[in-house]
């Protein structure tokens, strides 16, 4: 199945089948469910969440697609235009998936947090001392 890349400012009410569409400014995708079944599946676009690239054969969504509270359960990546399959996860795997997630997105955060007066002097008393 080839997918065929949109770039939108908002999203469409409707979708069409096949077409990924990606909005920059708002930093999120969303396309039909590649199994057929008709749901929207919608990505955030950002560091701890998809990313989205494109090239000459086509869009490039990463990580993998899981459609795991939908009935179909589907689990793809699209790469360079294409649907590649991926195994099912069991219940299991998609709570340490989220789980995964979760940990990933704290700790991206956290490094971007701004650190207190108290804190910064810390660091800056460490490095003092650091034997060289």
């Amino acid at each position: 199945m080839t997918i065929e890349l949109r770039h939108v400012e908002f999203m469409p009410k409707v979708l069409e089948p096949n077409v990924l569409y990606v909005s920059e400014k708002y930093r999120t995708a969303a396309h039909l469910c590649a199994c057929g079944c008709g749901d929207k599946i919608r990505t955030p676009l950002g560091p701890t969440e998809w990313s989205f690239t494109t090239g000459r054969r086509g869009p490039s969504l990463w990580p993998s697609v899981g459609s795991w509270q939908r009935p179909c359960r589907s689990h793809y990546v699209i790469r360079n235009g294409e649907v590649h399959w991926a195994n099912q996860w069991t219940d299991s795997e998609v709570r340490q998936g989220r789980l995964k997630e979760h940990a990933a997105r704290k700790e991206y955060f956290a490094k971007r947090a701004p650190k207190s007066r108290v804190r910064r002097l810390w660091t800056w008393l460490k490095a003092l001392f650091v034997i060289r």
